[in-house]
């Protein structure tokens, strides 16, 4: 029997070692979903585009691997893009097979006809259409090593009838691929430039992100030279905050800690491979930056000793270079700044809170990470649920978190956790709903339990987009339509057949997060928590929440940092005493 181009785009993914497929099947993608039948791949059965695209994105984060999802004409695409976008901006390598209409009938206005090139165009780093199975055969190459490459989302465009054609152009999908090298050499004058800079400085800050996270020892080698704090944007909080001697937290509206102090009163702020986009919380005078995309470079903050190169190779040429300084007086006063931030915040906001209705959300978010794996993968809601994320999720080195850093959008927890659990059927996956984004894609829940998936599933559910609710507050505008009537989304889960239980007394969260995380299957803990934890009162300026980042402990902005405390204490203790 002939092979068809449907056969052939599914041995080349077998091939290349892809497992699983997310998508939801239908129509013009019916000739691929054949061929996936018939070959080892698994078919990830998703109840919405969006959230393949998503679960996709978060198993090509977690493995380091290519991953793949598709969708069928017209609103497939449609759903589609909404998760692309987020697997894009967050550097995920995923091939998209985004199936059209007949070949036939494109520019006829037919049936379910879109434009998929112009939709799919700011979702990707490469999309094209194909147009013959030749043609397509290189398609099929050239999309795949474009994502390998670190360009971000791949997508193909594929007609409904040519699946079916007979394949043709193997030499392409048999061809070596080659992963991105991600190590781009710096240019000696500018670490130069940066070493006097940071040698003449009497004080130096360093904030660094996930493009630091493969130069841990390198970046903190730099901070014991120059006694430099180091804080870290949200991306690099899992690699970077774990066991950080130099740890002064993080600065913005999910900040805690001494960062901001640190940024603003250094002599130098050094920002290294990180794309942090709140300009207000940054210093604006003598700024460095390390960043290996040179269109980055000063996007966020006017720079004044630019590096391009990678993070560890700057680091590396940098060390050298750099002068050892002897005056920790600025290092330790911020370490003490630190601490004291953040155990104010803890007797707060986490102490005492057992009997205190309704539940804390940072009481519950504290809870589960005591109770979570070492190495467990969470996946966390856009909104107040990024705040317990960034505050109460402990790293540990064997931890990873999914957040939707750049995209920001709302509903990702979910299908994120999908994504990680079935690539990594090992590890133990927690998930951070919002009741707001977790309503968005319920459907998912019958994903969840129709491929057995063991997720471990919080919903912090306040009846409330909290998140809004302070955005208006901050804003100096009265909330409005940011809540609803209370739902019971346990009845929900147990309807699709997942075990679940609602809590509503912060007494029995304890006995219900253990019970969770102890069951062999997928399990949804509602968790009743206060809409108002975050609630700013009302003569709170947005020149004031901005100041905030530098007394975060005045108000209810400061939140809670759970187990960090003591990270920050056992810093205090490695101070030299005189």
């Amino acid at each position: 029997m002939t092979r068809t181009f449907a056969q052939q785009i599914v041995s080349t993914l077998e091939r290349l070692g892809v497992r699983r497929i997310y998508g939801l099947v239908g129509d013009s993608l019916n000739p691929i979903v054949h061929a996936v039948s018939k070959s080892t791949i698994e078919w990830i059965h998703v109840h919405n585009e969006e959230a393949a695209a998503f679960a996709a994105g978060a198993d090509s984060l977690t493995t380091g691997q290519l991953a793949v999802c598709a969708a069928s004409a017209g609103p497939g695409n449609t759903h589609l893009i909404q998760g692309l976008f987020e697997s894009h901006r967050n550097g995920a390598k995923v091939l998209a097979l985004a199936t059209h209409i007949t070949s036939v009938n494109i520019g006829t206005d037919y049936h379910q006809e879109t434009r998929p090139e112009e939709l799919f165009r700011q979702a990707s780093g490469y999309c094209e259409t194909v147009y013959s199975p030749e043609q397509g055969a290189m398609v099929l190459h050239h999309a795949i090593q474009s994502t390998l490459a670190g360009k971000g989302v791949s997508v193909m465009v594929i007609p409904g009838d040519m699946g079916r054609l007979p394949a043709a152009g193997d030499e392409f999908p048999d061809a070596t691929l080659q992963v991105a090298n991600t190590t781009l050499q710096p240019d000696p004058a500018q670490v130069a430039a940066l070493a006097a800079a940071i040698n003449a400085a009497e004080t130096v800050t360093i904030f660094a992100g996930s493009g630091a996270s493969a130069s841990r020892d390198e970046l903190f080698a730099l901070a014991e030279k120059v006694k430099a704090p180091v804080g870290h944007a949200l991306g690099g909080k899992m690699s970077l905050q774990y066991d950080n001697p130099f740890d002064v937290g993080m600065t913005g509206l999910l900040g805690y800690g001494a960062l901001a102090p640190a940024a603003h009163k250094a002599n130098l702020f050094l920002m290294i491979g990180t794309d942090f986009p709140y300009r207000a919380f940054l210093p604006k005078d003598n700024v460095a930056q390390i960043e290996i995309d040179a269109s980055r470079m000063g996007l966020r903050a006017p720079v004044k000793y630019p590096v391009v190169g990678d993070a560890k190779a700057v680091l590396q040429a940098l060390l050298p270079l750099v002068a050892e300084k002897t005056d920790r007086t600025f290092l330790d006063k911020m370490l003490h700044e630190h601490h004291r931030k953040l155990d104010h915040v803890i007797e707060a906001y986490t102490s005492g809170c057992e009997h205190r209705h309704p539940i804390h959300p940072e009481f519950a978010a504290r809870i589960i990470d005591e109770r979570a794996d070492g190495d467990a993968i969470f996946a966390v809601d856009t909104g107040m649920c990024t705040v317990w994320g960034a505050r109460y999720i402990t790293p540990t080195g064997e931890r990873d978190m999914l957040v939707s850093y750049r995209h920001g959008t709302m509903a990702n927890a979910l299908p994120d956790a999908i994504g990680a659990q079935a690539a990594n059927p090992g590890r133990q996956v927690v998930s951070f709903n919002g009741d707001g984004g977790l309503s968005m894609l319920m459907g998912e829940l019958i994903t969840v339990k129709q491929h057995g998936l063991p997720i471990k599933m919080f919903v912090f559910n306040n009846s409330s987009l909290g998140m809004v609710k302070l955005e208006m507050l901050v804003e100096g505008l009265p909330e409005h339509e940011t809540d609803h009537e209370q739902v019971d989304y346990a009845t929900i889960a147990r309807g699709v057949g997942i075990e679940a239980v609602r809590v509503e007394r912060p007494e029995d969260l304890r006995e219900a997060v253990e019970r969770a995380l102890a069951h062999d299957g997928p399990f949804l803990v509602d968790m009743v928590t206060d809409a108002n934890a975050l609630s700013v009162p009302p003569e709170i300026t947005w020149d004031e929440v901005v100041g905030f980042a530098e007394a975060s402990a005045k108000t209810v902005l400061a939140g809670g940092v759970g187990a960090m405390v003591d990270m920050a204490l056992t810093n205090l203790k490695n101070i030299p005493r005189p």
